[in-house]
């Protein structure tokens, strides 16, 4: 991780106050969900230091302050309202006013579904970070967290990897993988985030391998007495 300077150090604990006012129950989205983003960001900032960290650092705190359900109506617009929503909350902190533009932009367009294509540095590292917590370990845990709580089915009960029929995320939870997690990878905005995303997407399609051969295995046969 990078070393944090002082400034620095001061803006992140009082952007996590405001996180946490902010960010609702959803286990998906919560404090530590914003905790691993800057983390993620921190390791593309060592590849980009002329971006300004101050900036990747409050929106990657900050991007969730409004979050909406998947299945919401007004979801693609939750991150333009995040982006208003964290630029009052940071003039009212006396935040830089030369750079709420560059915070509310990089929160703008960190979303898949807003489709705001990233136009600073700092927006594409942003934007890298957040979807690399959908992969891994981590961004698995999340998608089955996400698919119980909107009532979706563990995986399609005799084609689970959608040979003979079409990708249905919002039924089967499994299919979010290939419909979604596995698309990741080519969208990335910076090289070592893309690098990172492949090296995260290959872990879960040898889940997903997994996964599916245990969901097909026949019934062992009980042992003759």
């Amino acid at each position: 991780m990078m070393t944090i300077p002082d400034d620095l150090q001061r803006w992140q604990a009082l952007c996590q106050q405001l996180a946490a006012q902010e960010t609702g129950q959803d286990a998906a989205h919560d404090t530590s969900h914003l905790q691993r983003v800057w983390g993620n960001a921190q390791l593309l900032l060592q590849h980009y230091p002329q971006a300004d960290a101050l900036v990747v650092l409050t929106a990657c705190y900050l991007h969730d302050v409004v979050n909406l359900p998947k299945n919401h109506p007004d979801r693609p617009q939750a991150s333009c309202m995040a982006a208003e929503r964290a630029t009052t909350l940071l003039l009212a902190q006396g935040f830089p006013a030369q750079k709420l533009e560059l915070v509310a932009h990089a929160i703008a367009a960190h979303s898949f579904s807003a489709r705001i294509a990233p136009r600073t540095l700092e927006a594409r590292i942003v934007q890298d970070a957040d979807r690399l917590d959908a992969l891994g370990p981590v961004g698995l845990a999340r998608m089955f967290h996400i698919g119980g709580q909107l009532g979706r089915t563990l995986a399609h009960a005799t084609d689970p990897l959608a040979t003979e029929r079409t990708l249905d995320d919002q039924q089967f939870t499994l299919d979010h993988i290939a419909a979604k997690l596995l698309q990741l990878p080519p969208t990335m905005q910076t090289e070592a985030g893309r690098q990172e995303a492949e090296r995260r997407a290959q872990w879960i399609t040898d889940f997903r391998q997994a996964f599916v051969q245990q969901w097909n295995a026949a019934p062992i046969a009980q042992a003759q007495s």
